[in-house]
């Protein structure tokens, strides 16, 4: 049961969650307002949140029956019986009061009992990203079965995942991180585009209307080449800006690999053979966060 529980958390997701918290947190090194409890919390927290979500995910396309022998990715956990939706949603529930109290701690340890309406707005965020972990397939209002599913990555992956973190530290908020967070969220939104990708035809089938269900597959690789380019035109022009070394164009060698994915894209015909892709696209925004923030530490 453990086994199938650690099956579910999808392990290999956590890089891609990670990145904005990551980037976020190199951006507050280089400005020597580091503190290692703060990113430590906060790398906590964000595990926590993608579990959940993740958890949430295989309950909600569980029950409404949109996992089922037409899905070309790996099986699910209720989709293969080894566990029940009882016991998941148990675990959903502890994933998430867990959660909770390590973000309230976080708040805590950022703030303080000084800065009270900054722990009340991210009061707020934290329970805003919990509601969204769960809500993405859950209940009848899932937001991912509407098409809303990008809006939300590039919001809470992007934008709240390395703006967030940087505040944290700071305390205040530059308008130039919006680039660097952008940049993010655009690549995850890309990794969530290539998922729906794959699943396009049993996703309809089901009645799970992704973008992609609505745009069709022609122009959701138009889509996704628009997110890749922006998302390196962002970080280009973030880089531009706050240019002081040349190392800073270090985040250049993660788009190489990110470039040849989107040819890849380009040639594809057959969904299934996008299932490899998601992976690489996921890892090298990982690494495009650390290229990134190490350029400005180094």
């Amino acid at each position: 049961m453990f086994k199938s529980f650690i099956q579910a958390a999808r392990l290999r997701t956590l890089p891609l969650s990670l990145s904005g918290i990551i980037l976020g947190c190199f951006l507050a090194a280089c400005e020597n307002i580091f503190n290692w409890k703060i990113c430590v919390l906060a790398l906590f927290t964000t595990v926590g949140l993608q579990v959940l979500s993740n958890f949430a995910n295989d309950y909600g396309d569980g029950v409404k029956g949109t996992d089922n022998e037409d899905r070309i990715g790996p099986e699910r956990a209720l989709q293969s019986g080894a566990i029940f939706p009882k016991q998941m949603l148990l675990a959903i529930k502890i994933t998430g009061v867990i959660t909770l109290i390590i973000a309230t701690l976080l708040i805590y340890v950022s703030f303080g009992s000084e800065n009270f309406g900054h722990s009340l707005l991210f009061f707020a965020l934290g329970i805003a990203s919990i509601i969204a972990a769960i809500k993405y397939t859950m209940g009848k209002n899932a937001y991912g079965y509407s098409g809303l599913g990008d809006v939300f990555v590039f919001l809470f992956f992007g934008l709240l995942s390395v703006c967030g973190s940087y505040f944290l530290f700071a305390k205040q908020l530059p308008i130039s991180l919006f680039l660097p967070a952008a940049s993010i969220g655009m690549l995850s939104a890309g990794v969530l585009n290539l998922n729906n990708m794959r699943d396009r035809e049993s996703d309809a089938k089901s009645g799970k209307n992704t973008l992609v269900v609505k745009i069709g597959a022609e122009f959701a690789k138009y889509y996704h080449y628009y997110l890749i380019t922006g998302s390196f035109l962002f970080a280009l022009l973030f880089v531009t800006i706050k240019f002081t070394s040349a190392i800073q164009f270090l985040f250049l060698i993660a788009y190489v690999p990110i470039f040849r994915h989107l040819f890849t894209v380009y040639k594809n015909n057959e969904p299934k053979d996008l299932d490899p892709e998601l992976k690489k696209l996921a890892l090298s925004t990982f690494i495009f966060a650390l290229l990134l923030g190490l350029g400005f530490v180094l």
